[in-house]
């Protein structure tokens, strides 16, 4: 190989070697930023192909795609002044890159760091106006609106654009836990007493009310009875008085031969009567007539 040749292969790779500095290539999933000599130049760059001027310019990449900062639990007081353990986290992207660098120097775990103190800050605020009972249940969604709103404005001119701020989860001491519990075992309890109470207050005025239309219910009966018995009775009397009418004899026979048949039920029935008393009028008459005969 003639040292012409050489020298032009080692041109080529030379100047293979400077095109291959003086281009770089962007990624839908990232951001660029163009230095010169160290300075900041230019961070205006969509997803393709571009060009720098090597030993001049270098370029550093930053993640576009939404990151995810997860912050340690931390104890906040309430409005009760009563400890509870908050573990939040936070979506947040480089919005805009320029901004971030300047602010940032390009460091995401110190936009963390400020982001990671910015949400304490508005926890322990929204917390500290709030009760145990509505930080817990009751107003969770008001106060990740809240302080999603306030972080995006604390930290608009870090170029950083906060997606989502959400709280995984919100306990409380075992201190305070157990004083909770105890309080709302009372507050059920007490909701409990108050439910039999009401329930046996009901159950007495039921049964009152029971009692009163078995006592009313019974009188009327009673009533409808004595009536049905009376006219029954009069109905009776009345029977008896046409039949006595017909016959006064042999009513008299009748009613006679009824009582001996009560009287004498039993050998043991023993009565002392005068013999010749009205009860055994037909006595006598059944004696003389066999005698007659």
């Amino acid at each position: 190989m003639s040292t012409k040749m050489t020298v032009s292969l080692i041109l080529v790779a030379v100047a293979a070697w400077l095109l291959s500095m003086s281009m770089f290539t962007v990624d839908e999933r990232e951001k660029a930023v163009k230095f010169r000599l160290g300075e900041f130049q230019d961070a205006t760059y969509e997803p393709g192909l571009h060009f720098k001027i090597p030993f001049i310019n270098n370029v550093r990449k930053f993640e576009d795609r939404i990151l995810t900062l997860d912050s340690e639990p931390e104890r906040y007081l309430t409005f009760e002044k009563k400890n509870v353990i908050v573990d939040a986290f936070i979506k947040w992207r480089i919005d805009d890159v320029s901004s971030f660098y300047k602010t940032t120097n390009g460091d995401e775990r110190q936009a963390g760091l400020r982001l990671s103190q910015v949400i304490k800050d508005g926890l322990r605020a929204e917390f500290g106006k709030r009760t145990i009972q509505e930080a817990i249940s009751g107003e969770r969604a008001e106060i990740m609106s809240v302080i999603a709103g306030k972080i995006k404005q604390d930290v608009d001119h870090f170029g950083i654009d906060v997606v989502d701020v959400r709280i995984k989860r919100i306990e409380l001491p075992a201190e305070v836990s157990d004083s909770v519990y105890q309080r709302m075992r009372a507050e059920r309890s007490r909701v409990a007493k108050d439910l039999r109470s009401r329930g046996a207050e009901a159950a007495e005025r039921i049964r009152a009310d029971a009692d009163r239309q078995r006592t009313v219910i019974l009188a009327e009966a009673y009533r409808d009875a004595e009536r049905t018995r009376g006219e029954g009775d009069a109905t009776a009397a009345e029977i008896f008085a046409q039949a006595f009418g017909q016959d006064e004899e042999f009513y008299a026979l009748y009613r006679s031969l009824d009582a001996y048949r009560n009287v004498f039920s039993s050998k043991n029935d023993m009565l002392v009567l005068d013999p010749d008393s009205e009860f055994f009028r037909y006595f006598k008459a059944a004696v003389g007539s066999e005698s007659a005969r």
